[in-house]
C-alpha cells in the first residue's frame, strides 16, 4: 500500500470516530472561522471542527492530486489536550491521529 492510501484510510477512520463521538457536523462554520491563521484554528473553531473542515479536506485534496503531504503535524498531542478532562471515548480517535502523525513524519 502507498503512503497516500494509508493516510486516506486513516482519514476515513478519523471521520468515523468523530461521527461516533457526535462531533461530525452537517453544516460548515462561517467562512471567516475557516480562515483563521492560528494553529488548529483554535481561535475560531473547536478542535473537531478543524479536523472536519480544514485538516481532512486539505489532506484529502493533497492525496487526490498526489501532492506532497504535510510533514510533522503533532495532531495527536493537540487532540489529547483538547479532550483531556472530557469524559468521552476518544481512544480510537487518538489512535488514528497518532498513526497519521507517524505516517506524515516519515520522509
Amino acid at each position: 500500500m502507498s503512503r497516500y492510501h494509508d493516510v486516506a484510510a486513516l482519514l476515513i477512520d478519523i471521520e468515523a470516530e468523530l461521527r461516533q463521538l457526535g462531533h461530525w457536523q452537517s453544516e460548515a462554520p462561517p467562512e471567516e472561522a475557516l480562515r483563521s491563521e492560528q494553529p488548529f484554528a483554535m481561535d475560531t473553531l473547536e478542535f473537531y471542527q478543524w479536523l472536519q473542515f480544514i485538516f481532512i479536506p486539505r489532506v484529502s485534496f493533497l492525496i487526490e492530486q498526489r501532492e506532497r503531504l504535510p510533514g510533522e503535524c503533532a495532531i495527536a498531542p493537540m487532540a489529547e489536550e483538547y479532550y483531556r478532562g472530557r469524559r468521552l471515548p476518544v481512544a480510537g480517535l487518538l489512535q488514528a491521529l497518532e498513526a497519521v502523525d507517524e505516517l506524515l513524519s516519515q520522509d
